[in-house]
């Protein structure tokens, strides 16, 4: 795990906004699972590291892992439903074709 998914997926806030901070850190870098940060603070249904995570607006918020589960289905698996609707409210843009 990278520090930044460990941060999240033990909901520690103020350590994801710090990284999240650093030009270093990766928000989408996966782990040996191909879970991102936001992979793992969905699945454990934090809230508020999840928010944080959005509110950069660089991650993706639809990245599958290695077993083809989204942030989105690994929290509505897990019934974490406010993470549930928060991925859910994430508009996604369908690109332009001209």
């Amino acid at each position: 795990m990278t520090p930044l998914s460990y941060a999240a997926w033990n909901g520690h806030e103020g350590i994801s906004k710090m990284l999240l901070g650093w030009r270093e850190v990766d928000p989408d870098k996966p782990n040996n699972d191909g879970r991102t940060p936001l992979s793992d603070a969905a699945s454990d249904g934090q809230e508020g590291v999840v928010k944080i995570l959005l509110g950069g607006g660089e991650v993706i918020h639809d990245k599958p892992d290695n077993d083809g589960k989204t942030p989105l289905s690994l929290a509505a698996g897990s019934g974490h439903n406010k993470v549930v609707a928060l991925l859910q409210s994430r508009k996604v843009v369908a690109p332009c074709t001209i």
